[in-house]
């Protein structure tokens, strides 16, 4: 009986052929849909409960340290779909940065969990004013700290002032953080590389020490990282360093403390809409701010806040010191 040839015969690879001519015909098709920008895939994603912010915004570049009542659109910051479970309930907090952006975000859900907030800011009374009046309309005590992170006096002062005015201090949020870029690395002078090192590492390492001796165990201490500090920044050079740094600070620190049973962790944001960027970027690169994510767009500190309550609530997080959480718009 003959056997069946195991050459492939014309006909097989014709039809082989045609096969693989239909599929690229296919994605032939839908390139030129995205090329149109007329697919879904280059729109900005919107996942959340409403609507955000995409680019192009306003074209705009303010002085440091930033103000948030001046940027536009207005940063979203009040999550008015986040429904409260008292998970931080009769917790006192004390937030750098905490008079805009995600500082301003983070206390308005610890205000709605049930604690306290102390905010601590550098120059911005305007905005510390509205965090205050957002806090206590959440029906929490809220008192405000001015002063430089970068000075060890100012931080024992600031926890001082928290503990004898709120009560204790059992959440410890360093956020409060110096960048502006330099796209030419020989540009980078040592009174800017002084600047970014004493606000975003100095700060960091003074309050914790000056926190710790209040806290008990169950307290908590939340680090604002950065996706610079994970993969770099060619033209944040000195910020990179010290957001690297500032993870390394944390898992270091959690197993020192793990001890005093007190949680250490750091959330590393990817582009977020804050007074931090417009104050530091071209105006025309603030126009584009996030569009380069997989999301499109940059998240807004509504977004972001979620993950310090979690971090900070031992309903939630209790098994969990030394990591760093990246919220970057995905990969």
């Amino acid at each position: 009986m003959p056997t069946r040839s195991a050459t492939p015969t014309q006909s097989d690879t014709g039809q082989a052929v045609r096969k693989q001519r239909d599929v690229q015909r296919k994605v032939d098709a839908k390139d030129r849909v995205r090329s149109n920008g007329k697919s879904k895939s280059s729109r900005a994603m919107q996942a959340g409960a409403r609507k955000y912010p995409v680019p192009p915004f306003p074209k705009q570049h303010h002085p440091k340290p930033g103000e948030e009542w001046a940027i536009e659109p207005a940063p979203l910051y009040d999550a008015p779909f986040w429904q409260g479970s008292n998970k931080l309930g009769g917790k006192v907090a004390l937030i750098t940065g905490g008079d805009s952006g995600i500082g301003r975000a983070v206390a308005v859900l610890f205000a709605r969990e049930g604690a306290d907030v102390a905010i601590v800011y550098l120059s911005e009374d305007r905005d510390a004013k509205a965090t205050k009046a957002a806090v206590e309309a959440e029906g929490r005590r809220c008192i405000t700290l001015r002063g430089d992170v970068a000075r060890r006096a100012f931080c024992r002062k600031a926890v001082e002032e928290t503990v004898k005015k709120l009560g204790g201090l059992d959440l410890l949020v360093n956020n409060a953080a110096f960048q502006v870029h330099s796209a030419d690395f020989a540009d980078l002078t040592e009174e800017h590389f002084d600047t970014t090192l004493k606000t975003n590492l100095y700060g960091y390492f003074h309050m914790a020490q000056e926190a710790v001796p209040h806290m008990k165990p169950g307290s908590a201490i939340i680090n604002t990282g950065s996706v610079t500090g994970i993969e770099g920044s060619k033209e944040l050079i000195d910020y990179s360093m010290t957001k690297g740094g500032i993870h390394a600070f944390t898992r270091a620190l959690s197993g020192n403390l793990i001890g005093k049973g007190i949680r250490v962790n750091a959330v590393a944001p990817g582009p977020v809409w804050t007074p931090l960027n417009p104050s530091e970027k071209e105006a025309g690169d603030v126009a584009q701010f996030g569009a380069k994510t997989p999301m499109k767009r940059p998240a807004q500190p509504e977004e972001i806040a979620p993950a310090y309550v979690f971090l900070a609530s031992p309903q939630c997080s209790s098994y969990i010191t030394g990591e760093i959480l990246p919220i970057v718009g995905g990969y």
